[in-house]
């Protein structure tokens, strides 16, 4: 009966959407006990170093797992929330209809956004330790988190970036009608991209780890940046 499989590090979670059930297992410390939760009505889970389940249609979520990565959501306010995203340490809920969001977890991986304008966000972006919230009607991009994983994107000119890639500590903002990108973060993970020509690339994508690739699938060619 199982409809659905999360994990965090080193715990996961099977859950019965039907039945309203869960199982959970792995590091307790990380998510791996669930016996107080109530997974009845639960539409989504999300997990970083903690798991977070949501009931998106009464406006409700609990947390478990690590607290000071996002576990203890005990002062967040659920009603209204359109969107929940995570860190590795932390999480995110957005109110789109009211231009609102709060974050919790740990403060300087993601975990504060009290200085985030987040009226008009269209998409929100993140790696392991940094968020973005990107308004594309306006060009404008909010970074927080971690500093050495992204969250300066003061130099960064989102006016025209159609997508944003990220890997564990780097950007690329890839702006598909021009052919230009601008990378940030951790240089040897992807964060320094002046190398690459983008001309004529067709796709980009990250690992999971330290690297990225560009596409042009008109000439069959890539160009790889990053970790080697």
């Amino acid at each position: 009966g199982v409809t659905d499989v999360y994990s965090t590090f080193v715990a996961f979670v099977a859950l019965n959407k039907n039945a309203g059930t869960a199982q959970c297992w792995g590091s307790s410390n990380s998510g791996g006990a669930c016996s107080g939760i109530d997974f009845a009505g639960v539409t989504d889970v999300y997990s970083g170093i903690a798991f977070l389940a949501w009931n998106k249609n009464n406006g409700t979520a609990q947390c478990w797992g690590a607290s000071r990565r996002g576990g203890d959501c005990s002062d967040v306010d659920f009603a209204g929330v359109t969107d929940v995203y995570s860190t590795w340490n932390a999480f995110l809920a957005l109110n789109r209809n009211e231009g609102r969001g709060q974050c919790w977890g740990y403060p300087i991986w993601g975990g504060v956004c009290n200085d985030v304008d987040f009226t008009g966000v269209t998409d929100i972006y993140r790696n392991s330790h940094v968020f973005i919230a990107l308004d594309k009607n306006t060009g404008t991009g909010q970074c927080w988190g971690r500093t050495e994983s992204g969250s300066d994107c003061s130099g960064i000119v989102f006016d025209g970036v159609t997508q944003v890639y990220s890997n564990y500590g780097a950007f690329v903002a890839w702006n598909g009608n021009t052919g230009k990108a601008q990378c940030w973060g951790i240089s040897d993970q992807g964060g320094d991209c002046s190398h690459i020509d983008f001309t004529g690339v067709t796709d980009v994508y990250s690992a999971d780890g330290t690297a990225f690739v560009a596409l042009n699938k008109n000439n069959g060619t890539a160009q790889c940046w990053g970790d080697s």
